[in-house]
Formats: structure tokens, C-alpha cells, sequence
């Protein structure tokens, strides 16, 4: 029975140890296993980030870091390129004329996937670059002629930065109910002077959404606009700004691309909403607040759809939802509750409550505007006008259009002092 017992127990340990060495074994292999998924996982990360390092990707910069425009085209994209860990070439200061197209076709010749341009006047040579380069992603900011174009490596882009400029326009209203609080002027001086370029659609849309976000603060609001015929002319830009300031102009904005207007406005005390960044340091006195477009999100869904061979929308639109648009921070210049103010109508914005050409919110002639056919063709088989007056409101790039603006309405409050520049 002894021997039976002794038996019995030793065949059960050498079946334990069997069992636990099939164990280690199986956890062996797991842990193996588990290796070589990490190394190869590694190495697909070594080698997708060295495949994003020798990725090139070009832009073309109308002026360079000087223009407050550039600039912020030139930061946005070395964050997106930072972002991306690829390779960004840059041309700045290429007029908008054949050197652009060279430009865009040296940069294609060098190996770039994707090449960018950021002026108006850029797009027909980009157009002829991208026929010339069929390969190669050709994406333009501000223009207007991709979806007609029908090419599939040539694309707009544009962000609704009226949104912007309408919130920029609701602290130059706070600032204005200030001011007439203060006894410094009466409500009927409360009149804004305003810098713009050319008398394209897309500064009619940009001084007319300020204004109409000033006069819903300030409902006594008027505004006074002058243009230089130039996107960048710091001495036109800033004689302008002095003229409106001669002329009464108590408050000074501007579509236009130096520091004229605000550097002006700093020695005259007046105070000033600027565009495409702060200029704070330079005008701390005056400063109020800036709008700008944020490029970041447009470069980086470009550049990764160009390495990835997916599809980019012949329009592009981005938003103040997904901060495509942006507001600086409020300078020093700013009336109390000014931030307040600027984040309710932004949410309301974002939930769709508020938009900011709402037909019930200003006149044409003494009339209300219930219909609009603006020359926006949607494809290359379509010619015609459309109506974009859509539930109460004017429905201005993104909203189903093309993206670059196309509000050239002049509303009443508005005096233009000058339109020798289309």
C-alpha cells in the first residue's frame, strides 16, 4: 500500500512539473511574442518618422516676416510642419506674377508633396504650376477658382474669419461705450475709421462683420473706411489711419498687412483693433485686441492627405468651432467686460444662435436685404448666380459655397472715403 502510495505521489509531481513547465513555456512564447510586436512597432515608428523627416513641403510667402500677414502664414506653418515632423522650404516676398509660378514649380522640382501660396494674386500662376506637376498638391489661400478649375491636385482655402472680425468689432463697441461713459465723446462721435487694402469682396466682408459687431454693442456706431490699393504699404497704411483720425474717427481698424495704422495710432492715443496678431508691445497704450486666421489646422490636414494619397477638398473652409479662428488676448486698452462679451457671442455663435450677417441686423438703401444672388459657382458645369440669402441671414464662405468670401453688400452706416482700388 506503501509502495502503491509512493508511486501515486511521485507521478502526480512529475505531472506538476510537466504542467508548470508547459506554463513557462506559454509564457515564455507570450513575452517573445510581446517583443517582437514592440520592436516591430519601433521600427514602424522609426521608419514613418524618417519617412516624415525627408517629407518636403513648400510655401510661397507674398512678403515675409515684416507683413503681419505672412507672418502669421509663416507661423502656422512651421507649426504645422513642427507637428508633422517634416521638411518645410520657404519663399518669401514672391510677387504676384510669373514668379510665383517659377517659384511653385522649383519647389515641386525639389521634391516637395505639397506646395502652399497665401496671396489673392498667386492663384492663376499655382493653377498653371498644378497642370504642369500633376503629382504634386497645389493649395492656394483666398482664391476662388479651384472648384471651377476641376483639377485634383489644385485647391482653396479660407477660414471664416468674419466670425473673428465680428467678436474684434464687439470689443471696439465696449471700447466705444466707454469712452461715452467717460464724457470723452458724445454718442453720435462715436464713428470708427477703418484701413483696408482694395475693395475685393474679402475686406467689404471683413469691415462690414467689424462693424456690424461693433454696432451691437454701440448701436450708435458709424464707420468711415479708406483704402491704400495696396495689401502692405506701412506709409499709405499709416497716412490713412491719420486721416481718419483727422476726420473724427475716434477708434481705427484695418484690413491691410503692416504696422502703420497701429503705430499711428499709438502716437495719436487713439485706440486700435489690429489684425492677424498682437501688436501690443509695439502699441501698448492703444491696443484693444486682433483677430486672425489660424493656418495650423488647414497645413497639417493638407500635408498629411498629400503623404497619404487621400483627398482634399477643392474648397476648405475652417471656423471659429474648430479655431481655425482666433482672438488674441485683450490688451490694455480694452473696456471692462470686454471678455465677457466676446465669449457669449462666440458660444452663441458656435451653437448656431448668432450669425453674424443677420439680415434683421442692418439696412441697404433704408431696405432689409431678403435676397442676394452672388456669383458664386459651385463646378465647372455651372454658370450663374445663387442665392445666398439662407434662413434669415447671408450665408457667406463655407456655408455651402466656396470658401473665400463673397459679402460685397454695402450696408448702410458705412462711408467709403475712396474706391479707386478694385
Amino acid at each position: 500500500m506503501k509502495k502503491l502510495t509512493a508511486l501515486l505521489l511521485a507521478a502526480t509531481m512529475v505531472f506538476s512539473l510537466c504542467a508548470c513547465g508547459a506554463d513557462n513555456t506559454a509564457t515564455a512564447n507570450t513575452t517573445t511574442e510581446t517583443a517582437e510586436t514592440t520592436e516591430t512597432a519601433e521600427t514602424s515608428e522609426a521608419t514613418a518618422d524618417t519617412a516624415a523627416a525627408e517629407t518636403k513641403v513648400g510655401f510661397i510667402f507674398l512678403h515675409d516676416e515684416n507683413s503681419t500677414y505672412d507672418l502669421n502664414f509663416i507661423n502656422a506653418a512651421k507649426e504645422a510642419c513642427d507637428n508633422l515632423g517634416v521638411t518645410p522650404i520657404f519663399k518669401t516676398n514672391i510677387p504676384e506674377g510669373q514668379e510665383c509660378q517659377d517659384a511653385a514649380c522649383e519647389l515641386a522640382d525639389a521634391g516637395c508633396v505639397a506646395v502652399f501660396a497665401d496671396s489673392f494674386g498667386h492663384e492663376d500662376y499655382m493653377i498653371e504650376a498644378a497642370k504642369e506637376f500633376p503629382e504634386v498638391q497645389f493649395c492656394h489661400a483666398t482664391g476662388t477658382k479651384a472648384h471651377t478649375e476641376g483639377l485634383s491636385n489644385y485647391h482653396n482655402a479660407f477660414a471664416s474669419i468674419y466670425e473673428g472680425r465680428y467678436l474684434a468689432g464687439i470689443a471696439a463697441g465696449m471700447k466705444l461705450n466707454e469712452m461715452i461713459a467717460n464724457g470723452e465723446i458724445t454718442e453720435d462721435q462715436a464713428k470708427i475709421g477703418y484701413v483696408g487694402a482694395f475693395t475685393y469682396a474679402e475686406v467689404i466682408s471683413g469691415y462690414t462683420s467689424f462693424f456690424l459687431g461693433a454696432r451691437s454693442v454701440c448701436p450708435t456706431a458709424t464707420m468711415e473706411v479708406t483704402f491704400t490699393g495696396s495689401w502692405y504699404d506701412e506709409t499709405a497704411e499709416k497716412e490713412g489711419a491719420n486721416n481718419l483720425i483727422s476726420d473724427g474717427c475716434v477708434l481705427i481698424s484695418q484690413h491691410a498687412d503692416s504696422m502703420g495704422a497701429p503705430t499711428a495710432c499709438e502716437t495719436a492715443g487713439v485706440p486700435d483693433v489690429s489684425y492677424n496678431g498682437s501688436t501690443a508691445a509695439a502699441c501698448p497704450n492703444t491696443y484693444i485686441v486682433s483677430s486672425r486666421i489660424n493656418w495650423a489646422p488647414y497645413f497639417e490636414f493638407a500635408i498629411k492627405s498629400a503623404m497619404e494619397g487621400t483627398e482634399i477638398p477643392a474648397d476648405w473652409t475652417g471656423t471659429i468651432a474648430t479655431d481655425s479662428v482666433l482672438l488674441t488676448e485683450l490688451g490694455t486698452a480694452a473696456a471692462e467686460g470686454t471678455q465677457e462679451a466676446i465669449d457669449a457671442a462666440k458660444a452663441d455663435m458656435i451653437a448656431g444662435k448668432l450669425h453674424v450677417y443677420d439680415v434683421t441686423t442692418f439696412t441697404v438703401g433704408g431696405a432689409q436685404l431678403d435676397s442676394y444672388m452672388a456669383d458664386v459657382d459651385t463646378d465647372a458645369n455651372y454658370e450663374g448666380d445663387h442665392e445666398v440669402i439662407v434662413d434669415g441671414y447671408f450665408a457667406e464662405s463655407g456655408d455651402g459655397f466656396r470658401s473665400a468670401p463673397y459679402f460685397d453688400v454695402q450696408i448702410d452706416g458705412i462711408t467709403l472715403l475712396n474706391t479707386n482700388f478694385g
